[in-house]
């Protein structure tokens, strides 16, 4: 059902600028998609439009400029780094004579390539269909021919039609098995919580350097590379704060607390993938950390860093206590250290994930927080406590 890259495909990646300030960056992250995905990229178009074009997207002239470098290269795929209506793949599909598909499909067939997990592939899968539902009449020839033959002869549906209500059919089933996976895990985390087990969840943009910091945090040995969506199971481990073993005050007295890494982020994610994902990044909204992994050597690290607070805020992980945990010193020359603000309080832990420099004031700082934040329950535990009640009498 899906046109799933087998890697090794010719591409050509064409990218629009509407004035935006993002847009060097937006194309940059293309390339490093294209290559994660095993694409060959055999060129580049760039242009500047105020507004796309509602038939083209592009102008017929930088069209017919593309046409001509797919025709001179021999590409077989254009990627655009935008997202394009259904009537614009056709028409632009029509124009070049080969596939044409968008930043969300490629998106989403990286994450087909990437899911491990039963859940991971149920939800890339759910994004697909939704992304596909508006699709159906691409590059299928039978859609306006009757069903027929034996055995198949019925009240007259057409295909595009059966098409389209088997699919609906399939996403109900995927959500029903997703929904069932979900209550699974809130049940697991609720027992968490009955224990007294703290989670404090990894986000960041994509290939920040969360798993690589997992890694070197928990010795997991969870799958870590210099790509996008290297990431896209959480994985869950325990770790081991020393300042937190024996602590009063409901702490954990084994001084262990529960690390989730998640998926990465990225500007312009697909909504159906988050949406897809939303029961696996629940974990991330009920956590009682974040640590934001920022990559301190990006140029665009502002940027960055709002794309993940957009999302946070999409999930409603928005209210969640984070730090930021700057990343990839090694590629800097900073040194380790603690950012407090002008009252003594947490902001941010500069350290290497790779070369482990600042891990321990990180592990330091975590205990900080986490000490702080039982304190502040119990206090609020006993003044509820010492609230006398009185009796409701009508």
């Amino acid at each position: 059902m899906f046109e799933r890259h087998q890697g090794g495909e010719r591409v050509v990646l064409v990218a629009v600028d509407f004035g935006t300030p993002d847009f060097l960056e937006s194309l940059a992250e293309l390339r490093l998609l294209a290559s994660g995905a095993g694409l060959e990229v055999l060129g580049e178009v760039t242009g500047k439009r105020a507004r796309p074009d509602a038939a083209l997207f592009v102008g017929s002239g930088k069209a017919d400029e593309i046409a001509a470098r797919v025709a001179a290269s021999g590409a077989e795929v254009v990627i655009f780094n935008h997202e394009l209506s259904p009537a614009q793949e056709r028409n632009l599909e029509r124009r070049f004579q080969c596939r044409v598909i968008d930043r969300v499909s490629l998106i989403l067939d990286i994450f087909a390539s990437r899911a491990r997990s039963a859940e991971g592939k149920l939800q890339v899968e759910l994004a697909q269909l939704k992304h596909l539902s508006t699709r159906l009449v691409r590059g299928w020839t039978h859609l306006e021919r009757q069903r027929g033959g034996v055995g198949m002869r019925g009240p007259g549906e057409k295909q595009l039609e059966t098409d389209r209500r088997l699919l609906g059919v399939r996403v109900k089933a995927l959500q029903d098995r997703l929904g069932k996976l979900g209550r699974q895990r809130r049940t697991q985390r609720r027992a968490r919580g009955r224990q007294q087990v703290y989670s404090v969840a990894l986000v960041g943009y994509t290939n920040a350097g969360k798993s690589t910091l997992f890694n070197a945090l928990t010795r997991a040995g969870a799958y870590a590379a210099d790509q996008l969506f290297a990431t896209l199971d959480t994985t869950t481990r325990k770790i081991h704060l020393p300042r937190l073993a024996g602590a009063s005050g409901g702490l954990p007295a084994s001084g262990e607390v529960v690390l989730s890494d998640t998926v990465g982020f990225i500007t312009r994610l697909p909504h159906d993938l988050v949406a897809a994902f939303r029961a696996t990044l629940e974990a991330t909204a009920e956590a009682d950390l974040l640590l934001h992994v920022i990559d301190i050597a990006s140029p665009v690290r502002e940027r960055q860093i709002d794309a993940v607070d957009k999302v946070l805020q999409e999930i409603g992980a928005d209210a969640v206590p984070q730090l930021r945990i700057y990343n990839k010193l090694d590629l800097t020359g900073v040194a380790p250290g603690i950012v407090r603000d002008e009252y003594g309080k947490l902001q941010g832990v500069y350290v290497s994930a790779r070369s482990g420099a600042g891990l321990e004031l990180l592990r330091d700082a975590l205990s900080e927080i986490l000490l702080e934040t039982r304190a502040i329950d119990d206090n609020r535990s006993a003044v509820a406590g010492a609230i006398p009640t009185t009796p409701f009498s009508a």
